[in-house]
């Protein structure tokens, strides 16, 4: 009688994950937990930010399936009963608090669905420890996809792997109903953010600048960062406010660049609405106010402006 081909066989990817009878037998997989399960679709979030997100867009997935060995799946319903639920419901807590970092420095996020979805399933050939997922962007839209992207970690090695699979593979999948969990998306919800230091005892960076003019000989001009939004402007800035770094001088546009700090990223970026702005020798495109383009700011760069201003960012 022929032997069945396992699903990996069948998707053409058996020697990535699992290992044949004559291999070195691996060392015996740890149990998940449910902070194991919590940070890994944690994780998942994030990285279909970083794969979806374009422009100022922020885009995500909204359907999760989380795949597990049948053992330990039956582990969680049979001894730890409602913990996937829980699971989900602070899952989707964290979302919302790493959204709310993004729109606050300026993203757009905007859901591509009106709900949540979780799918906890389990599959013969996976092995106690095993953990997959696959990602929706629109759950349950009717559209047909051709293909999906699945993220396997295999009990070998504990390093991701992502490929694509004909989403007919989902029928080898057993879908429990008790592991399904669906929780509407509330565009105005906002988590109340953790506790910060008082804005006047954070410091993000150190701005230099050297003058050109008499009256400023010799000096430096210092500015600290203290907030995640500033602008830089010149002579004929009237704004007093802390997050305006005024330099005085008519050889810088007023106002020339917005600078911002990106917590969840720990980035800075920066715009140039000024005339001419040069980056670590490379010309920054110009942009208007109301629609700036932002490109990187490392730290330690060189700013140049109009060709006279010599602006150096250190990291606080």
């Amino acid at each position: 009688m022929e032997e069945k081909p396992s699903f990996w066989q069948r998707i053409g990817i058996q020697d990535w994950f699992l290992s044949n009878n004559n291999a070195d037998p691996v060392a015996k997989a740890q149990p998940l937990t449910p902070d194991t399960v919590y940070a890994y679709i944690i994780e998942k979030f994030k990285e279909s930010i970083g794969e979806l997100s374009f422009a100022e867009r922020v885009v995500f997935y909204h359907e999760y399936i989380i795949c597990l060995n049948t053992d330990d799946y039956r582990a969680f319903m049979d001894n730890k009963n409602g913990l996937f639920g829980l699971i989900a419901q602070e899952s989707v807590k964290k979302f919302y608090e790493i959204l709310n970092d993004y729109a606050a420095t300026g993203k757009r996020v905007e859901p591509s669905s009106n709900k949540w979805v979780f799918r906890f399933v389990s599959h013969p050939d996976y092995k106690s420890g095993d953990k997959g997922f696959i990602g929706k962007l629109m759950p349950d839209s009717g559209q047909k996809q051709e293909n999906l992207r699945v993220t396997f970690i295999p009990r070998q090695t504990g390093l991701a792997q992502t490929f694509d699979i004909s989403n007919d593979i989902l029928k080898d999948f057993i879908f429990y109903s008790e592991g399904y969990y669906e929780i509407p998306y509330l565009a105005n919800l906002k988590f109340a953010p953790k506790a910060e230091v008082v804005a006047e005892d954070v410091l993000l960076a150190r701005f230099e600048t050297t003058l050109p003019d008499k009256a400023y000989s010799g000096q430096k001009l210092e500015y600290l960062m203290k907030s995640n939004d500033i602008i830089v402007s010149g002579n004929e800035e009237s704004r007093t406010d802390s997050n305006v770094f005024k330099i005085p001088s008519e050889w810088v546009n007023s106002p020339h660049l917005q600078i911002r700090y990106r917590k969840t990223e720990e980035k800075f970026s920066l715009a140039s609405f000024g005339e001419k702005t040069i980056l670590n020798e490379n010309l920054v495109e110009r942009s208007n106010p109301d629609d700036p383009k932002w490109v990187e700011l490392p730290v330690n760069s060189r700013i140049i402006l109009n060709g006279i201003i010599g602006i150096n960012i250190f990291k606080a």
